[in-house]
């Protein structure tokens, strides 16, 4: 037997950095090196873009996802390179944000 794939998601301009799967709502997240976050359902179809908020201009100040999970009630967690985490509904809306300081692993 060959393993082939489900289906095929695109959308990112740069490489993949974090990804998660939520079978139980059938979606895919995923960040990329330079941002955003992308929501896929799993038969590839891309469904909502997830913009962090933005603090200041400028490609210093872009926010790189490196850790992402999405819970099975419907909320994603981001956490950015410069210490940001946000939650988002998987309809794309941002419900909160925190930064720290802490090294996040």
């Amino acid at each position: 037997d060959f393993a082939t794939p489900r289906a095929i998601l695109t959308g990112h301009d740069y490489e993949i950095t974090c990804a998660t799967i939520c079978a139980e709502l059938g979606l895919v997240i995923s960040g990329s090196k330079e941002g955003p976050c992308l929501i896929h359902s799993m038969n590839g179809d891309l469904l909502r873009t997830l913009e962090g908020p933005v603090t200041l201009e400028g490609p210093e100040n872009c926010l790189r996802p490196k850790l992402i999970q999405a819970s099975r009630e419907g909320y994603c967690v981001i956490y950015y390179e410069n210490g940001l985490f946000c939650v988002f509904s998987v309809n794309g809306r941002l419900q909160a944000t925190m930064e720290t300081d802490d090294k996040i692993k």
